[in-house]
């Protein structure tokens, strides 16, 4: 079952043998596509990295991430949820209170290849912003220094 799953991705369209295909698995596998799109949404690892720390509520997550509207966190907790990365408690009280903390699932992700992408930024972020302004695609806003000034200027 999972071959042909992993080989109706890969396909697509046309058709093609097994020994042609194989090639193409690798590649377009469901299971790869599914892993690069939690980083598709732009809010959706944020919110996993302002999990990290442990359970939140909703208004603390929005304090500690910032700029960020309350229907693009409900659609990142929502997207969250159902790729089982976060769980929601309830609790009965009065006001009732609902937490959000990570899975065993979304604490890999997070301490996996999102801290492994971290620490790739931190050492290729200057590179990457380089060849993407060298490409014409604009100016690349660039994190402050640390005196509030941007890298360039005085």
């Amino acid at each position: 079952m999972h071959r042909l799953v992993r080989f109706n991705c890969a396909i697509m369209d046309g058709e093609m043998s097994d020994q042609q295909a194989h090639g193409y698995e690798l590649v377009a596998d469901c299971r790869l596509r599914a892993a690069i799109d939690l980083f598709a949404h732009t809010w959706d690892p944020v919110v996993l990295a302002a999990l990290r720390s442990g359970p939140r509520r909703r208004h603390q997550l929005r304090a500690a991430i910032g700029g960020m509207s309350d229907k693009v966190l409900t659609d990142a907790l929502h997207r969250l949820l159902a790729n089982g990365l976060i769980k929601r408690a309830t609790y009965a009280e009065a006001p009732p209170r609902v937490d959000y903390s990570l899975t065993g699932l979304g604490e890999s992700l997070v301490d996996g290849p999102m801290k492994a992408l971290g620490r790739w930024i931190l050492e290729h972020g200057d590179d990457l912003l380089d060849a993407q302004e060298s490409a014409g695609a604009g100016p690349i806003p660039r994190p402050a220094q640390s005196n509030g000034s941007r890298p360039g200027q005085g």
